[in-house]
């Protein structure tokens, strides 16, 4: 397979975004990267990170975007949508998040300081607590709730909406809050009082 099939392959699975160590990946040289964007067949987005000029604009290319700024040494994104933001790619309640919030590890290091629009969470997440999706990770309706009462910036509205709308799509199971009263009491409380 050809260096510009692979390279869409990936950048398919990405909303059209790669990095440039993918693209050394599929043998296109560094020093060559010039050219690609010279000849418009490449868009430079962030340090590191290009798109496919041809590709078609997705709905919120923001998303895969600061997903692959959130790459480690290694090139493994670190960093996965949480809180406001969650619940807006959840689609639940009305909450419009002035910021873009992300869950990064502990140990999350970048040179260069987080751009404004962002707002990062230090946590160590389990893996069922996130959701894959095309080109980016979020946190499930569960773990995005519990976030949200923990961090106390969402109103209890919002919250009491979020937990309903959960429910009634089905992404929330009845279950899945009652085992909260074990294991995260105070998050359980403050659920059953905004749901009153």
């Amino acid at each position: 397979m050809g260096s510009q099939n692979q390279l869409f392959e990936i950048a398919d699975r990405q909303q059209g975004f790669f990095t440039a160590k993918q693209a050394e990946e599929c043998n296109y040289k560094r020093s060559n990267f010039h050219l690609k964007l010279a000849l418009g067949e490449w868009t430079q987005e962030e340090r590191g990170v290009y798109r496919l000029a041809r590709y078609p604009v997705t709905e919120r290319p923001e998303l895969v975007l600061w997903f692959l700024w959130s790459r480690n040494i290694e090139d493994v994104p670190q960093g996965v949508w949480s809180h406001e933001t969650a619940l807006d790619i959840h689609e639940l309640s009305d909450v419009m998040p002035s910021k873009m919030h992300m869950t990064v590890p502990l140990n999350f290091r970048r040179r260069k300081k987080p751009p404004k629009l962002l707002r990062l969470h230090r946590n160590a997440l389990e893996d069922s607590d996130i959701e894959e999706r095309q080109g980016y990770k979020v946190t499930t309706p569960l773990r995005t709730i519990i976030d949200c009462v923990t961090a106390g910036t969402v109103a209890d509205n919002f919250i009491g909406q979020a937990v309903q709308q959960a429910l009634g799509r089905g992404l929330l199971l009845e279950r899945e809050l009652d085992s909260l009263k074990q294991t995260k009491p105070e998050i359980y409380q403050k659920i059953k009082r905004v749901l009153k």
